[in-house]
C-alpha cells in the first residue's frame, strides 16, 4: 500500500537545488581563470571525497553510482579536451559518446535499484564484477569492431518514434525512460532522500549528454552535481537516522535536546505518556503496540498553537511550545488528549483465516476487536524557579506523574491544575 504521508518534498529539495545551480553554471560562457581551473578538477575532487565518505559509512550503492558517473565523465572529458584543443573530434568520439549514452543510464539505474542485501564483501565483488564485465565487453567491441558497433548503435530502429529534437541515439531514450520508471517506482515503494536524489540525478544526466560538446564545462559541472546529490543524500539520511525516530517519524531525543538549547525566555514543555502501555503490549502484542505509538505520534504531530512534538523514548513524547504561555498551550494539548481518547482502533483477530475459503465461511461474524488508548500529560512553563530547560522538563515530568496518580487520561500542570476526563483504570 502506498503511504502518502511518507512522501516528502524535503527529500527532493537538496538535489533540486544542486540541479538548478548546475544548470545556471553550465550556461555561463565567460569564466575567469579561477572557475575554469575549479571546474577542471571538481569532478575528481567530488568523487574522491564523496567516494571516501561512502566507503567509510559502507554505502556501496552510492559509491558505485559515483564511480559509474565519474567513468562516463572521464571518457567524455577526454573527447571534449581533444575537441577544444584541435577543433575536431577524435576518430573514436562518436562510438565512445554513443556507448556512454547507452551504458550510463543503464548502469546508473541498475546500481540505483540494487540495494545492499548480502555480505558487504560479496556485494562489493558483485558490483565490481558487473562494472568490469560491462566495461570489458564494451571496450572489446569498440576495439575489435568500431565501425560495426557504431552502425549498430546509431541505427534508427523505430523511424515513427524518432523526432528532430532527439540528439542522442534512439536506443538511449527507452533506456532513460525505463530508468526513470524504475527509480520513480523505487521511491514510491521506499520514500527516501537517496531515491529522490537518484531521480533528479538521472534527469541531470539526461540533460547533460546532448550538451556535452555544445556548452563548455557542462560535463564537468553536471557530473559533479550528480555526485554531490548522492553524497548529500547520504548525509541527509544520516541526519534522519540520528535526529528522527524511525517508528513514529517524529524528531527524536537528540533533536529535542538541540531544540531545548535554542529556546528563548518564554516557553512551555509538555510530557505525555501512553496510559497502561505495557499492559496493552502484553495483551495485544508489540506490533499493535507499535501501531498505538504511531497513532499517538500522528495526533501529537498535529498539535496546534505552534507546538512541536518529539519522541522522547518508549511510550513517552515531548511537546515544545516556544514563545508561548501556559494558558495559550493548554487548550491545544486538551484537544489532542480528547482526540486520542475518542479514537477507536480496530484489531483483527489473532486466528484470522488462512485462506479465502475460511474467510468466506467466517464472513459476517465479528472479526475485529475495538480498543482505545488514552494519554496523560504533564505541562510546565518557564518560571523564576525553573530557569533552565532541564528544570522545566523535570517539572513537566513531575506533573506527568501527578496526572497518572490522579487517574490517568488527564492533564496536570506543574502547579497541580488538572484538566481532562479521568478514564477507568482498566481501559486500554
Amino acid at each position: 500500500m502506498l503511504q502518502l504521508k511518507a512522501y516528502r518534498i524535503s527529500h527532493f529539495l537538496p538535489s533540486l537545488g544542486l540541479l538548478a545551480a548546475g544548470l545556471s553554471a553550465a550556461y555561463v560562457r565567460d569564466l575567469n581563470v579561477f572557475f575554469t581551473s575549479l571546474f577542471n578538477v571538481l569532478p575528481t575532487l567530488v568523487v574522491l571525497l564523496g567516494g571516501a565518505y561512502c566507503a567509510v559509512y559502507k554505502r556501496q550503492r552510492e559509491l558505485f553510482l559515483m564511480v559509474t558517473v565519474y567513468t562516463a565523465y572521464f571518457l567524455l572529458d577526454t573527447q571534449t579536451d581533444y575537441y577544444r584543443d584541435n577543433g575536431r573530434v577524435r576518430d573514436d568520439a562518436a562510438v565512445i559518446f554513443h556507448l556512454c549514452c547507452l551504458l550510463l543510464p543503464m548502469l546508473y539505474t541498475l546500481y540505483g535499484f540494487w540495494e545492499e542485501r548480502t555480505h558487504l564483501g560479496q556485494d562489493l565483488l558483485a558490483r565490481l564484477a558487473v562494472l568490469l564485465a560491462v566495461g570489458g565487453v564494451a571496450l572489446g567491441l569498440e576495439q575489435s569492431f568500431p565501425q560495426g558497433l557504431l552502425a549498430w548503435l546509431a541505427d534508427i530502429r523505430w523511424p515513427s518514434l524518432h523526432w528532430p529534437w532527439m540528439n542522442l541515439i534512439q536506443m538511449s531514450y527507452p533506456v532513460f525512460l525505463i530508468g526513470f520508471g524504475v527509480l520513480i517506482a523505487l521511491y514510491l515503494h521506499k520514500p527516501r532522500p537517496l531515491h529522490a536524489a537518484l531521480i533528479i540525478g538521472l534527469a541531470g544526466l539526461f540533460w547533460m549528454l546532448p550538451k556535452t560538446f555544445i556548452l563548455p564545462f557542462t560535463l564537468n559541472i553536471m557530473c559533479s552535481q550528480v555526485m554531490l546529490m548522492l553524497a548529500a543524500a547520504v548525509a541527509h539520511e544520516a541526519y534522519q537516522m540520528a535526529f528522527r525516530d524511525e517508528l513514529t517519524g517524529l524528531p527524536g531525543r537528540r533533536a529535542l535536546n538541540e531544540r531545548l538549547q535554542r529556546l528563548g525566555r518564554n516557553y512551555v514543555l509538555a510530557m505525555t505518556d501512553v496510559d497502561h502501555f505495557k499492559k496493552f503490549n502484553d495483551t495485544h502484542g508489540h506490533d499493535v503496540g507499535d501501531q498505538v505509538l504511531r497513532l499517538v505520534a500522528s495526533k501529537l504531530a498535529k498539535v496546534g498553537g505552534g507546538g512541536r512534538a518529539y519522541r522522547y523514548g518508549g511510550e513517552e513524547f515531548a511537546v515544545v511550545f516556544a514563545g508561548k504561555s501556559l494558558e495559550e498551550c493548554m487548550p491545544h494539548l486538551e484537544v489532542i488528549r480528547s482526540v486520542i481518547e475518542a479514537y477507536v482502533i480496530h484489531l483483527r483477530e489473532a486466528d484470522r483465516p488462512q485462506n479465502d475459503q475460511q474467510g468466506r465461511q467466517r464472513r459476517g461474524a465479528s472479526a475485529a476487536t475495538n480498543v482505545s488508548v488514552t494519554i496523560s500529560i504533564g505541562v510546565a512553563e518557564r518560571q523564576p524557579e525553573h530557569r533552565t530547560p532541564e528544570e522545566v522538563m523535570k517539572a513537566a515530568d513531575q506533573a506527568l506523574y501527578a496526572a497518572k496518580g490522579a487517574g490517568r487520561n488527564c492533564m496536570m500542570t506543574a502547579g497541580n491544575q488538572r484538566r481532562g476526563a479521568v478514564r477507568n483504570a482498566n481501559a486500554a
